[in-house]
């Protein structure tokens, strides 16, 4: 198949996050198998106008100002000429639209929809203009089939008019860490959060939460993982709850940094008001840790509250502290919940969501019935 996918963002762009990395993952595998892929992406300082990454043709259209109408263009230019066999939209910004004016079918991605949620993102100028792009996904998509990452975002589609029998799920996979993890072995009373610093992340609840308990476990060390807008109101707040001496903002670190403060973590924290897919939480679980997370869409997809973590109410600082006291104080608690989130991030695996992505295409195209 010659496919053409539409990702605001590649992974190497400065602010990827989850969604290029399932992007980049379940189609460099197709790549791998003979499919020809080209990433239609957005504009960075220092990124070439094309590159090949993993197999796939990386192609650059500008920035945001000016990349969602070249993208139009572009899309409808190639479609036409046959340049093309299918196109893939991934919803997780704005809207594309790509039905309208592509020539060939579309299979739809959708991560997450912001609905809401934007408001606290961006300024409301903007929120609005996403809010609305969404509204209209309904009456313009009509035709595609759509692949989404969790029961949640399916739900979503839904209820803004999606018929069920077009979704299908597909849950992400995760790369299996390098590290061995003995989950008997008793941690340090370190608590972690990794991914971006956003305003929707609500990581200041970690914080807050782990503020209130720093004179019950005096050996308590918390640190935050990723980059972010949010990342110098976070200091300052830390500095402010009086736990900036114990608090590590590592900023940007490869994966196997990661990973090993990851295997050195009691708990980790993910305190998010929405997400796709907690694709954070099971890179976690791979490396023995269990998750503390909002019950918000996606996240409760991807903790099994009880048993691999637990599941808070939207802000609950409260809530959070409790849930991450049990662990941190419960060595018989963490070691038997250790065991069962590793136990659960073995389920997860890209081949397996890269096939499934593989049969979605085909039966878009209608090479399968």
């Amino acid at each position: 198949m010659k496919i053409l996918v539409l990702n605001e963002r590649d992974p190497l762009h400065p602010k990827a996050g989850g969604a290029e990395i399932h992007v980049a993952e379940i189609f460099r595998r197709l790549a791998a198998g003979g499919d020809e892929v080209t990433l239609a992406a957005t504009s960075y300082a220092g990124c070439e106008p094309e590159h090949e990454l993993d197999g796939m043709r990386v192609w650059h259209l500008g920035p945001i100002p000016i990349y969602y109408p070249r993208v139009a263009f572009e899309t409808l230019r190639t479609t036409w000429r046959g340049e093309y066999d299918v196109v893939v939209e991934c919803l997780n910004k704005v809207p594309f639209y790509s039905p309208v004016y592509s020539r060939v079918p579309v299979l739809a991605i959708c991560h997450h929809l912001f609905g809401e949620v934007a408001f606290q993102q961006v300024s409301w100028p903007v929120a609005a203009t996403v809010w609305l792009s969404e509204q209209l996904i309904p009456p313009l998509y009509r035709a595609p089939e759509f692949i989404t990452i969790s029961e949640s975002s399916r739900n979503d589609l839904v209820h803004r008019g999606i018929p069920e029998s077009r979704i299908e799920v597909s849950h992400c996979g995760i790369d299996r860490p390098a590290i061995e993890v003995d989950t008997k072995k008793l941690r340090p009373m370190r608590v972690s959060y990794v991914g971006r610093l956003e305003a929707y992340k609500h990581v200041d609840v970690m914080l807050r939460a782990c503020a209130a308990l720093s004179s019950r476990f005096p050996e308590l060390e918390i640190y935050v993982i990723g980059r972010g807008v949010e990342r110098e109101p976070l200091e300052a707040l830390a500095r402010e709850l009086g736990i900036d001496d114990r608090t590590t903002f590592t900023g940007f670190v490869s994966d196997e940094e990661r990973d090993r403060i990851l295997a050195e973590t009691r708990v980790c924290v993910c305190p998010s008001e929405k997400e796709g897919w907690g694709l954070t939480i099971i890179e976690s679980n791979a490396l023995g840790t269990p998750v503390v997370a909002t019950d918000a869409d996606g996240l409760r997809d991807s903790v099994r509250d009880g048993e691999t973590g637990y599941l808070v109410p939207l802000r609950d600082v409260d809530g959070f502290r409790e849930k991450i006291a049990m662990l941190l104080e419960d060595d018989t608690l963490s070691t038997e919940m250790s065991e069962r989130a590793l136990a659960w991030s073995r389920t997860f695996d890209w081949d397996v969501a890269a096939d499934e992505m593989r049969a979605a295409l085909e039966r878009t195209l209608g090479i399968l019935t």
